[in-house]
């Protein structure tokens, strides 16, 4: 099962993903953890993906696809693969599916996590009032706030490329993670 997890942040993407994974055993792949790996194992995709990390810029798109393609063609990648953080955009989607058509591969499915902005907004403020310590230092209202407007703005114009496609199952994340999960599982079989 090859897929994508759409949602803006705090809709439980990876608390999703990592269910799938036990269910269906894939293996989740977060772009971030899969840039840090291959600048790791010193690749050259991963060396040129370190410099740029390095001097804080953002890693092209082209070099993420470049490490997304090496990854999936590991050995547990064969049973399938949860995308986690990519694609953001349009360019980046398409940039996808033609590196998956060299490979003679093709999206199963892309989950959109249907949630309300407004609902997210006082989990986050409920979630920082209770974190002992005090919350991370991007769990904050205006923080979620910036990331729901970039969300808006470059990756939902993605549930029409992908709802064009035929691919896109949309779910109510709103739910409690049980029921997001059964909902999922029932888009999928």
């Amino acid at each position: 099962m090859k897929l994508i997890l759409l949602g803006p942040p705090g809709a439980g993407k990876g608390t999703q993903a990592k269910i799938l994974e036990d269910k269906f055993g894939c293996v989740q792949l977060s772009t971030g953890d899969m840039l840090r790996a291959a600048a790791a194992a010193g690749t050259d995709v991963g060396k040129q993906a370190e410099t740029i990390m390095a001097r804080g810029d953002l890693v092209p798109d082209e070099i993420v696809v470049g490490i997304i393609s090496d990854r999936v063609d590991e050995p547990d990648c064969a049973k399938g693969f949860i995308l986690d953080g990519f694609p953001r955009n349009v360019a980046q989607a398409e940039a996808l599916d033609n590196m998956l058509g060299e490979k003679d591969l093709s999206l199963d499915a892309v989950v959109e996590l249907a949630v309300d902005d407004a609902i997210l907004v006082s989990r986050i403020e409920k979630r920082a009032a209770e974190t002992e310590g005090g919350p991370r230092a991007d769990d904050n209202v205006d923080a979620l706030r910036k990331r729901l407007e970039v969300y808006h703005a470059q990756t939902a114009p993605l549930i029409g490329y992908y709802g064009e496609k035929g691919v896109l199952k949309t779910v109510d994340g709103m739910a409690d993670i049980d029921e997001v999960s059964g909902e999922i599982a029932a888009a999928l079989s």
